[in-house]
């Protein structure tokens, strides 16, 4: 079969060439591309006559998908699939299988270390030192002791919610489903607004879809205590970000800590949020450390190689 990896994936191109050996060494084509595109006819040109194609988190929209008529499958180096063009991939019966698991670690620690960033004053503190000021002013607040809303319980949610436990923090959770393995690690469920109205830290981690785009909307926010935090590490369209950043202003809650938006960094200078008081930023860096990009390229390439083998893991349901 041909395969294609249409972008880099934030690993060595000599890991890229051992996993092409195995490939090629079962008979199959196999081409790298070790530059990012978004440009759509690069994308048909890099597709073109391929059984297999493999990307990571930049968009593979519907009018390329739909241009490719060898195309049976595409791997994903990435947990959220919302970058794909679903639809056509439901029309020409694509299955498409991403890299679940592979920066639940990540993206748990990024989640606490922002709590800890916003309740500590961390880049208030920098900025003093760095301007010749005291301490003056930056009295933070301990996690030990206060409860942390963990919104959405996939394995993501659940590292989350052992790392803050392990600070000292009450864990109460929201899911549509609950699952044996929270309540024995002595986390509690409880309804939407029973955390919203009792977390001092309200994390969030669902998938993007159409149930939960705008999810975390303007009502929900308000929902929060004046001295809670809103920690955002999942999607950017799962929050109203507009209302975050007048709620923000308004100190209607006392900071939040977001690493995803409505689009893919850069920022437009427009933004709300980037104009918004005690809110930490940072540019969709969750799950990106050199350990995840080890993991998601291990798990890709065995997709591809599993798939070629008629024994198809992580395939997504859409």
């Amino acid at each position: 079969m041909n395969i294609s990896l249409l972008e880099p994936i934030g690993v060595p191109v000599e890991m890229i060439e051992e996993f092409e050996k195995s490939l090629k060494k079962e008979g199959h084509v196999f081409t790298y591309y070790n530059k990012k595109t978004t440009d759509v006819a690069e994308l048909k040109k890099r597709s073109e006559n391929q059984d297999i194609v493999m990307i990571a988190n930049n968009p593979y929209p519907d009018e390329v998908i739909r241009e490719c008529d060898q195309l049976k499958m595409i791997a994903v180096a990435f947990t959220g699939i919302d970058h794909v063009g679903l639809n056509a991939c439901r029309e020409k019966d694509i299955d498409v299988l991403n890299c679940a698991g592979y920066s639940n670690q990540s993206v748990a620690e990024l989640a606490v270390g922002m709590a800890i960033g916003v309740m500590r004053k961390v880049l208030d503190g920098d900025a003093a030192v760095r301007s010749g000021k005291t301490s003056e002013g930056l009295t933070g607040i301990e996690i030990c002791g206060k409860t942390v809303g963990i919104i959405g319980c996939g394995q993501i949610g659940f590292k989350t919610a052992k790392l803050f436990k392990a600070f000292g923090a009450e864990i109460l959770a929201y899911s549509r489903h609950e699952k044996e393995e929270w309540k024995e690690a002595g986390i509690q469920y409880a309804q939407m607004d029973q955390i919203l109205a009792n977390s001092d830290i309200v994390s969030l981690h669902l998938p993007l879809n159409d149930d939960t785009r705008g999810f975390f909307d303007r009502e929900k926010i308000g929902g929060m205590k004046p001295e809670s935090i809103l920690i955002n590490c999942a999607r950017g369209p799962i929050v109203d970000n507009e209302a975050l950043a007048e709620a923000l202003n308004n100190s209607q809650i006392a900071g939040a800590a977001i690493d995803v938006f409505d689009m893919e960094p850069p920022i437009p200078e427009e933004y709300p949020l980037l104009h918004a008081k005690n809110v930490l930023l940072t540019p969709h860096v969750a799950f990106l450390t050199k350990e995840a990009m080890v993991r998601r390229a291990e798990i890709e390439f065995q997709n591809v190689i599993s798939y070629l083998h008629g024994e198809s893991e992580n395939i997504c349901k859409f």
